[in-house]
């Protein structure tokens, strides 16, 4: 007795004695409905699978501003530095300059002092000249007081006299001279002012 069998589509004939050495597929496709309960939750996955894939794409996005950011920060770094050292230096030597004067006003108090010796005071002048025009190419200025008002952002007063002989708030005297570094206030001028009674 000859029998057949049907598979993939193809007649086989087997014999009688023969053993099927073919075995069926083991997960054959799953087939779906075309319209059914499936439908909904294909949908209801292609939302959230859409949505998610929008969340990294902003992410993303996000991530590589920041990137940029921070990259052009990092090369406009060695700029920002060079300038705000360029802008620095010239007040690089104020400290300096603040510590010396002290030794300014010595000097100055020096040059006052009566003296027999000629040698020894013209030898402290030439020290105190040397050292103001050094100080001066640094960026040192005088401030000025004689014959000028009184101004807070300059000046310290130290004294007030009661005058009619001066105007109200003139300097009268200096008692230690104020001084500029670069056109900012290294020291304010301490001085003696008129008061009206």
């Amino acid at each position: 007795m000859r029998s057949f069998r049907i598979w993939n589509g193809r007649k086989r004939k087997l014999s009688e004695n023969a053993v099927d050495t073919q075995k069926p597929e083991e997960n054959p496709p799953e087939v779906l409905p075309e319209d059914g309960p499936f439908d909904s939750i294909l949908e209801g996955q292609l939302a959230s699978l859409a949505a998610e894939r929008e969340q990294f794409a902003a992410e993303k996005a996000e991530l590589q501003e920041r990137l940029l950011r921070a990259r052009a920060e990092f090369e406009n770094a060695p700029r920002r530095f060079e300038s705000q050292r360029l802008d620095y230096s010239p007040f690089a030597a104020m400290d300096m300059v603040r510590d010396i004067l002290p030794i300014l006003d010595d000097f100055e108090r020096a040059l006052q002092v009566e003296t027999t010796d000629r040698n020894y005071a013209k030898g402290v002048e030439l020290i105190y000249q040397r050292m103001a025009e050094t100080l001066k190419k640094l960026g040192l200025e005088p401030i000025e007081t004689a014959g000028q008002a009184f101004d807070p952002n300059l000046h310290q007063a130290v004294e007030r006299v009661e005058t009619e002989d001066a105007e109200d708030q003139a300097i009268l005297g200096e008692f230690q001279r104020g001084y500029n570094f670069k056109g900012k206030l290294l020291r304010p001028a301490m001085v003696r002012v008129a008061v009206k009674p």
